[in-house]
């Protein structure tokens, strides 16, 4: 079709589907409308293909074509550093890509109107272009001041904001050239102008220790300090339990009871009992009644709501809670009186609960214990440790005992332990890593995680009988495709999982984790089944935790740092004492959907600003040792390189650019970077060693090239 027939036929076609009488037709009801021959339709394709395509004209799921208004779908763009980005819309598995030249000025995290111009096909994503920004979703943003004259710029910390921001004379707070700063945006701008705005806050100088990490706390919005009406409410709360706050609980007081937690930890929320009786066990795992001290609706109950969890980073944490509370009347602390909420319960040799109680107890725990003095009692028999908790050693012993048994039925059922380890990072005085490593679960670990999941599931399975309103914790099904590409990849490997239609039994993923232990491909596989599964959330609905193969779980044991352990708290006790009422159940339905969202939205603000200070001390570190060479692993391999994770857990890449002596290519069917010409072969978890040659602390990124070469190595060594 020549030009000018294309553009004739592309003005008709859109005059048309703008015409007011217009209803959404398909392409071959628009050809049989206009009289198209069959012989022509592939020139209309090619038109509402292109009209499509420049956004003006949409295409709906059912393969109509309309206006793009009524077509137009809402998400929300998440840009990349290149420009380009993807939009996700909500109850959608796939996200959409945008190319850097269809994004109609959207920012990171903007919320958007779209239209799809390319379903998914070969393995790509589906494409859209989006029509216009609904509503910004960065209006605060953390960056380096820079002063120039009487004005200045702050340049933003995330690369994802491609603009720097104008700052007017006036308008710069005090900041001085060289501040980390958050800047309002009160104009986004356009194309020929950068957005404008003011700086609302220094948060400190790029040179000061902790200002780095604080940097990040602040681009992630998390609040650092409570307001005065919630420390006034918390001045109120009083510092011990009296007479009146014990009477009508359970009194545990003579009960051996012990916490373990890490060294450091300073807010106790969970203690232990264990005893055995007639032929079985009681585990009583008692839980600081946070809800006693934080009434509904209160200042203090909004702002640990508007919070969601406590933060953990690398030199501090972020609680949820002030710290007269979590460390003080809500700790769970030796040797004082403490309110607690416990799940006492009979469990058989076969680990089965056979009955339990939830009540309301008061405590006073014996010894607060730390979970490497356990460990030296018990799985290094350190005799010199245990003669010092002499009278603690036979429950720790059994502890380990009930916890094996709990941990084989678990397995049994299907549960899947993806045990990948997690990083240790100690700063100095001055905020400067001194060392990283790998933080390996032990003993005493497992023991608190072992008894903490079966009082999860005990009070869940209670509550959910009870047909009450309620906070679940929910892990739902694989993704049918993602576990059938997995299916696909491990019999490369010669190994199976049953799929029963397009469903997989945790149980198929925990038997293939068994067979892979200590073979060549562990590394590979068990990371590739990590990505296959979906992320735990908080629900109203009871729709069981696929990880767990458990059909019943929740979140109690965590009020002091979880909300929404807070939050059934408060439902366990107002049914503890008479019971909820019609109207009171109503509200608790009403209002649980929303703090199961909110619950979940801070556990990922929560955990993608602690993945940040981790990879952002992770590039210090290695910035000093530029020119090393370590051994590593390869942790993941894409389009644009490899991914080489070392045995501290420090992750680096090697771009495809640098690998040298080849043009390598990409396999995604197998994970592999294979060599055009020599076949060289690059793939997940292979051993290979590599040298630090740049590290960006601002962008976090760590680049490392491989070392093949003998004598570069021994140069290394020798120190040459």
């Amino acid at each position: 079709m020549d030009k000018d027939l294309f553009l004739k036929r592309k003005k008709v076609i859109n005059d048309l589907i703008h015409d007011k009488h217009y209803v959404p037709m398909k392409a071959k009801e628009i050809a049989i409308l206009l009289d198209i021959s069959k012989e022509d339709r592939p020139q209309l394709q090619e038109v509402l293909d292109a009209l499509v395509a420049e956004g003006r004209i949409g295409l709906s799921k059912r393969g109509k074509y309309g206006r793009a208004e009524n077509t137009a779908i809402v998400g929300k763009f998440m840009s990349t550093q290149k420009g380009f980005g993807f939009v996700t819309v909500e109850g959608e598995e796939d996200d959409i890509y945008i190319a850097g030249k269809d994004t109609g000025g959207a920012l990171n995290n903007d919320t958007v109107q779209l239209i799809v111009t390319s379903e998914r096909r070969d393995g790509r994503s589906r494409e859209g272009k989006i029509l216009k920004v609904i509503e910004r979703g960065t209006l605060d943003i953390v960056g380096t001041y820079e002063k120039s004259g009487d004005y200045g710029f702050v340049v933003p910390d995330d690369r994802r904001f491609a603009k720097d921001i104008f700052i007017p004379g006036g308008k710069d707070g005090g900041a001085v050239d060289g501040h980390k700063v958050l800047a309002h945006i009160n104009d986004f701008g356009d194309d020929r102008h950068n957005p404008e705005g003011e700086i609302i806050s220094i948060i400190g100088h790029k040179n000061d220790p902790g200002t780095d990490i604080m940097s990040i706390v602040y681009a992630y919005g998390i609040p650092t300090e409570f307001p005065e009406e919630v420390m006034d409410y918390v001045r109120a709360i009083p510092d011990t339990v009296s007479e009146d706050d014990i009477a009508g609980r359970k009194d545990c007081r003579g009960w051996q009871t012990v916490t373990i937690d890490g060294e450091d930890a300073k807010d106790l929320d969970d203690a232990i009992t264990v005893t055995r009786e007639n032929g079985g066990y009681r585990l009583g795992v008692h839980i600081a009644d946070v809800s006693e001290y934080v009434k509904e609706n209160s200042p203090l109950d909004r702002e640990a709501l508007n919070r969601g969890t406590s933060v953990y980073l690398v030199d501090r944490v972020i609680p949820m809670l002030p710290h007269k509370l979590s460390n003080g009347i809500c700790s769970l602390n030796q040797g004082v009186d403490r309110l607690a909420l416990s799940c006492i319960m009979d469990i058989d040799e076969k680990g089965n609960v056979t009955g339990h109680e939830i009540c309301e107890t008061v405590i006073n725990v014996d010894r607060r214990m730390s979970y490497t003095a356990v460990q030296k009692i018990l799985e290094d028999k350190d005799g010199e440790t245990a003669s010092g908790y002499r009278d603690f050693v036979p429950m720790f012993e059994l502890m380990e005992e009930l916890a094996a048994i709990l941990r084989s039925k678990r397995h049994k059922r299907g549960s899947i332990d993806f045990d990948f380890p997690e990083s240790k990072i100690t700063l100095d005085g001055n905020g400067r890593p001194l060392e990283i490593k790998a933080y390996e679960r032990n003993t005493a670990t497992k023991i608190i995680e072992d008894f903490m999941l079966i009082a999860n599931e005990t009070v869940a399975e209670d509550y959910f009988w009870q047909t009450l309103p309620f906070v679940y914790r929910t892990h739902d099904k694989p993704d049918p495709e993602k576990i059938r590409a997995l299916a696909t990849f491990i019999n490369n490997f010669g190994y199976s999982i049953r799929l029963n239609g397009d469903e997989v039994h945790p149980k198929e993923l925990q038997k293939l984790l068994e067979k892979i232990e200590g073979s060549d491909a562990e590394m590979l596989i068990s990371r590739l089944t990590l990505r296959s599964m979906k992320r735990a959330q908080y629900t109203t609905e009871c729709s069981g935790h696929f990880g767990l193969a458990a059909k019943y779980y929740t979140h109690f044991t965590s009020p002091i740092r979880r909300y929404p352990d807070l939050q059934i708290h408060r439902i366990i006790k107002e049914n503890l004492n008479g019971g909820l009422s019609d109207k009171r159940t109503g509200h608790y339905a009403g209002i649980l959907p929303d703090v199961s969202k909110q619950a979940s939205v801070t556990e990922r603000r929560a955990d993608d600003a602690e993945r940040d200070v981790d990879k952002l001390k992770k590039t210090e570190y290695m910035s000093r040792r530029i020119g090393e060479i370590f051994g590593g692993v390869i942790s993941s391999v894409t389009a644009w390189g490899l991914y080489v994770e070392l045995p501290n857990t420090v992750e680096g890449m090697v771009h495809v650019t640098a690998l040298e002596g080849d043009y390598y290519k990409y396999d995604s069917e197998h994970y592999e970077l294979i060599g055009e010409h020599t076949h060289k072969t690059y793939r997940l978890g292979q051993q290979v060693t590599v040298k630090c040659v740049a590290a960006d602390k601002l962008l976090k990124t760590i680049d490392f090239k491989l070392v093949e070469n003998e004598n570069e190595q021994e140069e290394q060594e020798r120190g040459d």
